[in-house]
């Protein structure tokens, strides 16, 4: 049963080992969406490995009402689906705070990323992805979901 278990994993590895895209060491840029009522996002990523990334984004309201940030941090898989196309998924988690009336409150989430992105032949990377979060805080609790359009220079 090991063996069984153990002679699955290598194949399922090496499929995604053959098909591993290399990622750019840097990528900066915006991510444009709802982010929980927060809008657009700063977003970097840094390579980690050949297929492996860190992205971190940043989003800031400054309302009349209301002045709220979101740090979001998300480990993530690349693979190459063909020629500059490659699709990626990843999890992670941040931290937010939201001041409303007088009252601050932070807040505490888990997400996942899932998404397809392409490379031009420029330093420019555009991606679509979808990132369902899960809040653990009375602000910011249950399912939260998020699709965004993002656009990154590469260096």
């Amino acid at each position: 049963m090991k063996k069984t278990f153990f002679s699955i994993g290598l194949v399922f590895a090496a499929f995604f080992t053959m098909n591993a895209q290399e990622v750019s060491d840097n990528a900066i840029g915006l991510r444009f969406g709802d982010n929980s009522g927060l809008g657009g996002e700063i977003s970097y990523q840094h390579k980690l490995s050949e297929n492996n990334r860190l992205e971190i984004d940043l989003g800031i309201r400054n309302g009349k009402d209301s002045d709220s940030f979101k740090a979001t941090g998300i480990y993530q898989w690349v693979w190459s689906l063909e020629n500059r196309f490659n699709w990626f998924a990843g999890v992670g988690g941040g931290v937010g705070s939201i001041k409303s009336s007088g009252i601050s409150e932070t807040f505490f989430f888990g997400t996942g990323d899932i998404g397809i992105e392409y490379n031009f032949e420029a330093p420019i990377l555009i991606s679509l992805d979808y990132r369902p979060e899960f809040g653990f805080t009375t602000v910011y609790k249950g399912l939260n979901s998020d699709i965004a359009l993002s656009i990154r220079y590469q260096f």
